[in-house]
């Protein structure tokens, strides 16, 4: 098992190391009835004095954060500062719409082509990619914990240096910092949030981070719009410092909040950590059965892992539970996210309702804060949905949504007019709802869902990293799109939509009501399991055959435990045997 690399500030030896050394010093050199030899005359060694009270206390802090939070309270804390990462991520993606069509921004850049318009734009994207992949090499040594701080920190040095800006090159550079910070916080946060979460409220959690995420989107728009009215720079520098309030609070707050019991007992020399730290967020003893089983489980899961040393390769091999093919799904479905076409839409609505429909600066700008308004209130239904109907059936139901309301859009954006000017608002409107409703929150928790904890952060970044690129093909494109093929760059969305459908259909497992361990004990190799009655039709065998695992694991939980309404969290395997082997999964090979 990984051990934590933080060193002694003294010593520059790792406190795993220290502890040990100094043990062994002095089991070596005091007999078993002895007492500790204190007559000694010769100066003992700095390098062998135990660790002060302070020491300990204050690296217990470290990753433990402030032990008076637990239960409730402390999940609140959490949820609040992983939020406010997200909510940070739709700012940013929201504020650029109004600068990009503010005359004095346009002017202090020296007046920039369209093409230049969308590069600088989309040079946050980079930015985030190149954050998510720093993330990917240094989040798993880091923690979640200090990887967040890492990212709010390098956001907040870069939202100063773009709100400071007196000219292109320094605005760039801030956009590429900015960029960085989100995407750290980004690969971090839905990690973070998911490894803290119980099963059964993992999806809702998740979805609270991304619905303030899109309050982040339409805060950046109010303030566009009510700035719209102030002449000079202001018009323009407010809103990208604005958000430094937001970053600061991520700062103050967490350091007083611990670190994921996965990491700490993954990192650390024993379980202790880990499990005090999982007893103060179920709000129950250390040595409650309910505690004690998930720890057990967490263990479990970490052994099996652990059985060869993690590393990159480790991206690209299955290890007997598919790793490999689950880090495949992970960035697949955060690129096929940005192929949807949402950000034609988060970053350049104004442009749209200006350039396509024919509105007034200010008239586009208005409704641009209503679009974002209605997409923040449209959230709240996934909140509902992501954990009844599951991921893998809002992923597709909703890509097709996605696909019909674009070529209603292309139709109307075609035929021009003031009705077919209206009716173009209304589809706006319905793709944000479809979108929100099945790839907003699903995306960000899916990857988190499906990764096996040895690449867990390394996986989770890469995929937010694809994401982030992905990203930036969209923004780079869509100006000069809109400005020579006109509606049909919708049609061109909407044929992806309809692919990136039937690729989730074809290979992605239902990963809703199951514990993170229990996906794994789902992926291993099961000899005994019966994943078809042949009776399938020809069209079922397209599918990979986990997505018929998934489907057929989470029909016996259901039937097993009577639920209708969320499913329940019972680990795959790890059924009550007094209700007979008819009624489980055998996992052959599990230890």
């Amino acid at each position: 098992m990984a051990s934590s690399s933080t060193s002694s500030p003294s010593s520059g030896i790792s406190p795993g190391v220290y502890g040990t050394f100094t043990n062994d010093f002095q089991a070596q050199n005091q007999a078993p009835d002895a007492s500790p030899d204190t007559s000694s005359s010769s100066p003992s060694s700095p390098l062998l004095e135990p660790p002060t009270p302070t020491y300990r206390t204050t690296k217990m802090f470290i990753s433990t954060g402030a032990p008076s939070l637990r239960g409730p309270f402390l999940l609140a804390a959490l949820t609040s500062v992983c939020s406010t990462g997200f909510l940070l991520f739709g700012y940013d993606q929201g504020v650029m719409s109004g600068i990009v069509i503010s005359t004095y921004w346009l002017s202090a850049m020296g007046n920039p082509s369209t093409l230049m318009i969308g590069t600088i734009t989309a040079l946050y994207d980079v930015g985030a990619a190149v954050g998510a992949i720093m993330a990917a090499f240094s989040a798993e040594e880091l923690g979640r914990k200090r990887s967040l701080l890492v990212g709010a920190g390098v956001l907040t040095v870069g939202s100063a240096v773009m709100g400071g800006a007196g000219e292109r090159v320094q605005f760039m550079l801030g956009r590429v910092l900015t960029g960085i910070g989100i995407g750290y916080i980004t690969s971090v946060t839905p990690v973070y949030q998911s490894e803290i979460s119980s099963a059964a409220q993992r999806g809702w959690q998740v979805c609270c981070q991304l619905t303030t995420m899109l309050v982040g989107l339409m805060l950046a728009y109010w303030i566009n719009y009510g700035l719209y009215y102030h002449a000079g720079s202001v018009q323009w520098r407010f809103p990208l410092l604005f958000q430094c309030v937001f970053s600061v609070y991520i700062l103050l707050l967490t350091p007083f909040l611990p670190d994921t019991p996965r990491w700490l007992i993954r990192h650390s020399k024993s379980s202790d950590k880990g499990l005090a730290v999982l007893a103060r967020l179920r709000g129950k003893a250390e040595d409650h059965p309910d505690v004690q089983a998930e720890k057990n489980e967490i263990v479990e899961a970490i052994n099996i892992e652990s059985k060869e040393e993690g590393g990159w390769m480790d991206l690209f091999r299955g290890h007997g539970i598919a790793s490999h093919k689950r880090f495949y799904l992970a960035v697949g479905i955060q690129f096929m996210q940005q192929m949807s076409g949402i950000n034609i839409v988060t970053y350049y609505a104004p442009t749209l309702y200006e350039q396509s429909l024919g509105m007034s600066q200010e008239m586009a700008l208005f409704l641009g804060c209503f679009t974002q308004l209605w997409y923040v209130l449209a959230s709240f239904l996934t909140w509902w949905m992501i954990d009844r109907v599951g991921r893998r059936m809002l992923f597709i139901s909703m890509a097709i949504g996605m696909c019909i309301v674009l070529v209603c859009e292309a139709i109307c954006v075609a035929v021009g007019g003031k009705s077919a000017s209206v009716a173009a608002v209304f589809f706006v409107f319905m793709f944000e709802a479809c979108f929100t409703w099945g790839w907003m929150a699903t995306v960000w928790i899916y990857p988190a869902e499906i990764l096996p904890l040895k690449i867990r952060a390394k996986g989770a970044a890469l995929a937010a990293a694809a994401d982030f690129l992905g990203n930036f093909l969209v923004v780079e494109i869509t100006p000069p799109a809109l400005a020579h093929i006109g509606y049909k760059t919708y049609i061109i969305f909407a044929v992806l939509n309809i692919v990136n459908a039937i690729i989730v259909w074809c290979f992605y497992p239902e990963t809703a009501g199951q514990t993170l361990e229990s996906v794994d004990q789902m992926f291993a190799k099961q000899d005994d399991v019966i994943l078809t009655d042949g009776k399938d039709s020809w069209y079922r065998k397209l599918q990979w055959e986990m997505v018929a695992r998934a489907a057929k694991n989470r029909g016996l939980r259901r039937r097993t435990h009577g639920q209708r309404g969320s499913i329940d969290s019972t680990v795959v395997g790890e059924g009550d045997s007094s209700k007979g082997d008819e009624e489980r999964i055998e996992v052959v090979g599990r230890p």
